[in-house]
């Protein structure tokens, strides 16, 4: 079934332009796969699909590393609507279903500062060493 259902995933994602998990769960469940989110979000990862600006997209046809550089400006103009930080965090507020997109982007991006995210659905806890990174992590989300 994993694979079957993985099969179906890279098909869809190749022929079909989707930006949310609903939207692939359902175009799942039109082929009669029905799949829980935490099911669908292990695939993706498994799969190595990357999430753009303009929906889910294969690895091979993007350059992870690239698309988060060229992309996490767009990304986090498209979802990204407050911040402020909360001692070490930077508290990250997104549009709903925005927090997993720029958190995956800021992860890639490899900022040395960042230590690492934590993504909701709206929300995002960008960690660091203390609240002075904190602060400068803020100051360059800002100049995006």
């Amino acid at each position: 079934m994993k694979t079957r259902r993985q099969r179906e995933i890279l098909g869809l994602i190749r022929s079909s332009r989707l930006r949310t998990q609903e939207e692939l769960s359902s175009a799942l469940s039109k082929r009669k796969i029905e799949v829980s989110q935490g099911t669908l979000s292990r695939d993706l990862r498994e799969l190595g699909i990357v999430k753009t600006a303009d929906g889910y997209a294969l690895p091979n046809l993007v350059d992870a590393a690239a698309a988060t550089r060229n992309n996490l400006s767009a990304v986090a103009a498209q979802f990204l609507t407050g911040m402020r930080t909360a001692h070490n965090l930077v508290v990250l507020r997104t549009a709903p279903g925005g927090a997993n997109a720029l958190a995956q982007h800021l992860d890639a991006a490899d900022w040395p500062d960042v230590v690492g995210t934590i993504a909701g659905d709206d929300t995002i806890f960008a960690a660091t060493e203390d609240p002075e990174t904190a602060l400068r992590v803020l100051r360059r989300l800002e100049a995006l």
